[in-house]
């Protein structure tokens, strides 16, 4: 005969009915006499015979009584095994879930195959509304792990072996056995060891709220201690429903505080609600809140260890607020890492003698492991880790703060250190921005651009981060004359920026409305300009925005607002001990506001400035000459060649913009002709076309680099191309560069395959 195997449920008797032969004698638990001979034996639900009965049906079928068996799938008790081998000659049924066509013929419902698992009992129960007793009688039946073990799989998480005895308060092997009992009741669903929908309702159901809170209390209870993925948990537990997690949810908050913050401040505010001390997370919710932009709550500082992690967020927040006093004294007031976090505001303040006492005496990751800093995710270890990275930051900057040009490689390591540690505290600003800030003061747009995407690749910063690097992104192209890719940056920002940003993206508005010539557009710009210009809260490595604010307010008659910040930019100068660099950097600003006034006078004053600062690098070389070049030519005193030089230094020093005005302010100024023309056509090759930022088929390239890209293509020299164009191959040079740039091209093979492909299409 055969063995049938299903669960219960399944409908074992049923086939039964179905195979029996005629005459077969039935043995079950109601009728368990067995006789000395009969054509056949029918023998259903043998888990519930007693060994003797066993045995007297092994007998008889070893004599050649044919036996039909159905059994569960747990072979058990052990003297049932040898009749199941006895039965099983002509093999085994195995029964498993019904389809769906066929529970929708059984019950008249649809819906109910996910519901029952496809086991048809389950189904006919539900759809009449009887499982909840058949449940609560199946279990009542059963040794107490059982309907433990089966409330808390009811909850459909994803538990490991030593949670589920944990939360049951069984041990291992108890939880094994009960859950194949559970698979033999049929209330598991098919090959899982989770809880078939109907019945885990029914448990659900089935729990006085008492009850539930026990059962939710006892699963997070073991899953906080289980040393499990905190995220994890706390995902499975609010999906589950269960509030009682806090630990677990504070948990998951602290582990995302820095990577997401934006879901760290949710699983906060879970492990509040579930009861957690608001005091115990409070410096982690301030750390995530301060990198999504959001107001810090300074909370109480329950502990020495809190109240460090809040002033750090105080004074980043201060930062991020564009208030660098204040950030640089509430870090400098603080316990480490505070002062070397301080070190940057503090230089760019020009305070560079606290600077250089902070990296003398700052403490080395040995000493930090000692002192009070926060635990918790190895906190004390991640933040020692963190003291090299930040020394680094402080050694750039200060060194920036003498010479832009010598820092950017100290910037670069520092920023690529940073990428290689978990972030620990919430930065004033990332070391990617300032690489980026220094190395486009020093003309090297290519290296701002590379670490900028760096830190936008790997999310640094958090949101804060991010938004401050776009935004340097767009900068650097504005200064570098991409100016549609820099309006294209602007509008993927959204609204309510920081005060720091709010100065940056207005600076960016003006100075794209000052390029375009758009006087409305800059007016409508000045309503964001203004208010920022009025803090009069800026520090020396804004210079540049200062002076794109700073022409603003005087094409606009607003100079009330200049002279404050410009004091205060004198002040950062010499605190620093007037390095040429920076001097040359304030007095530039000087220059374009006179020259934006139409003011001689004050030119000639700026150029002299600029000339006795004694500027030892090409940039501010190139500044100096385009000066005396400006100051002469408003004075009427126009020498083209001068002028072109001086044109030609600019723009390789990467000022295309500041290059174009000087021909063109000096082309209205020569009594030539022929030099006004020769000028103006410098002017217009230089200055491009602030245009909106819809992409072309040509990569954004203007007319004249398409003229000169095609030439390239030709094969002709820089010489020969300035020769059939009437520009210098200087300039020729300068075309190709930004041609290069805005084709992504880094070598030759690639810049000619790019412009093929651009120019043949």
């Amino acid at each position: 005969m055969a063995v049938v195997v299903g669960v219960d449920g399944a409908g074992r008797t049923h086939r039964l009915r179905a195979l029996a032969p005629p005459g077969a004698v039935w043995v079950t638990p109601d009728h368990p006499e067995v006789p000395d001979s009969a054509p056949a034996l029918v023998v259903d639900d043998p888990h519930r015979l007693d060994q003797p009965t066993l045995r007297r049906l092994s007998e008889v079928a070893r004599r050649g009584t044919p036996v039909l068996l159905a059994r569960r799938p747990t072979l058990d008790p052990p003297a049932l095994g040898e009749l199941d081998e006895l039965a099983a000659s002509d093999g085994v049924v195995p029964l498993g879930p019904l389809d769906a066509a066929t529970i929708t013929a059984l019950t008249g419902r649809a819906d109910l195959l996910v519901a029952s698992g496809g086991w048809p009992a389950i189904a006919a129960l539900a759809a009449t509304g009887a499982l909840l007793p058949r449940v609560q009688r199946r279990l009542a039946a059963e040794p107490p792990p059982v309907g433990d073990v089966a409330r808390v799989a009811a909850l459909g998480l994803d538990l490991g072996d030593d949670v589920l005895a944990a939360a049951t308060g069984h041990d291992a092997d108890a939880v094994a056995a009960a859950m194949r009992t559970l698979r033999d009741l049929g209330f598991l669903a098919p090959g899982a060891e989770r809880i078939v929908p109907a019945v885990a309702e029914a448990l659900l159901a089935d729990l006085a709220p008492a009850e539930r809170r026990r059962l939710h209390g006892r699963v997070a209870g073991a899953l906080a201690d289980s040393g499990a993925d905190p995220v994890t948990a706390a995902v499975q537990l609010r999906a589950a429903g269960i509030r009682a997690g806090g630990d677990v949810f504070r948990a998951a908050g602290d582990r995302l505080r820095f990577t997401d913050p934006a879901a760290a401040i949710g699983w906060y505010d879970d492990a509040v609600d579930a009861g957690i001390d608001p005091g115990s997370i409070v410096a982690g919710r301030a750390e995530a809140a301060a990198l999504v932009g959001l107001p810090v709550d300074p909370g109480v500082a329950g502990d020495p260890a809190t109240a460090q992690r809040l002033a750090l967020v105080a004074g980043a927040a201060a930062a991020h607020d564009g208030r660098p006093a204040r950030a640089a004294d509430a870090l400098t007031a603080g316990d480490p890492p505070g002062p070397l976090l301080a070190v940057p505001a503090l230089v760019a303040l020009g305070r560079q003698a606290a600077a250089r006492e902070i990296l003398a005496s700052a403490p080395g990751p040995r000493r930090l492991l000692g002192e009070g800093v926060p635990k918790g995710d190895g906190q004390r270890e991640i933040l020692a880790s963190a003291t090299g990275p930040l020394r680094l930051l402080g050694e750039g900057v200060l060194a920036a703060g003498q010479e832009p040009a010598t820092a950017v490689p100290l910037l670069i390591e520092a920023a690529e250190a940073a990428d290689r540690m978990p972030p620990a505290v919430v930065l004033p600003d990332t070391a990617h921005a300032w690489g980026a800030v220094v190395a486009v003061t020093a003309g090297d747009a290519a290296t701002a651009e590379h670490l900028l995407r760096g830190a936008l690749d790997a999310g640094s910063g958090g949101p804060v981060g991010v938004q401050r690097h776009r935004l340097l992104l767009a900068w650097v192209r504005l200064r570098t004359g991409r100016y549609d890719s820099a309006v294209a940056e602007l509008r993927r920002l959204g609204a309510g920026l920081a005060g720091r940003e709010a100065l940056l993206a207005a600076a960016l508005r003006a100075g794209l409305a000052r390029r375009s010539g758009d006087i409305a557009e800059l007016r409508a710009a000045w309503v964001s300009v203004e208010p920022v210009l009025a803090r009069q809260s800026v520090d020396l490595f804004q210079a540049e925005q200062v002076e794109e604010l700073a022409v603003a307010a005087t094409r606009l008659r607003r100079p009330q607002r200049i002279a404050p910040v410009l004091a205060a930019l004198d002040a950062a100068v010499a605190g620093l001990g007037e390095p040429p660099a920076w001097r040359v950097t304030v007095e530039w600003i000087r220059l374009q506001v006179a020259v934006a006034a139409d003011d001689p006078t004050a030119v000639k004053a700026a150029a002299a400035a600029i000339a006795a600062a004694r500027p030892g690098r090409e940039r501010q070389r190139a500044q100096a000459a385009a000066a005396a070049a400006w100051a002469r030519s408003m004075a009427g005193a126009v020498e083209v060649a001068e002028v072109v030089a001086a044109v030609e230094r600019l723009a390789g020093a990467e000022l295309p913009w500041e290059a174009s005005r000087l021909a063109g302010h000096a082309a209205i100024r020569t009594g030539d002709p022929s030099a006004a023309r020769r000028l103006l056509e410098v002017a217009r090759e230089l200055s491009g076309v602030a245009a909106p930022a819809a992409e072309t088929n040509t990569a954004g390239l203007s007319e004249r680099e398409i003229e000169v890209a095609r030439l390239v293509l030709d094969g002709r020299t820089h010489k020969e191309i300035g020769a059939q164009l009437f520009i210098s191959p200087k300039t020729v040079e300068h075309h190709v560069a930004r041609i290069r740039t805005k084709v992504g091209a880094t070598d030759r093979a690639e810049f000619v395959a790019a412009l093929k492909s651009l120019l043949d299409s």
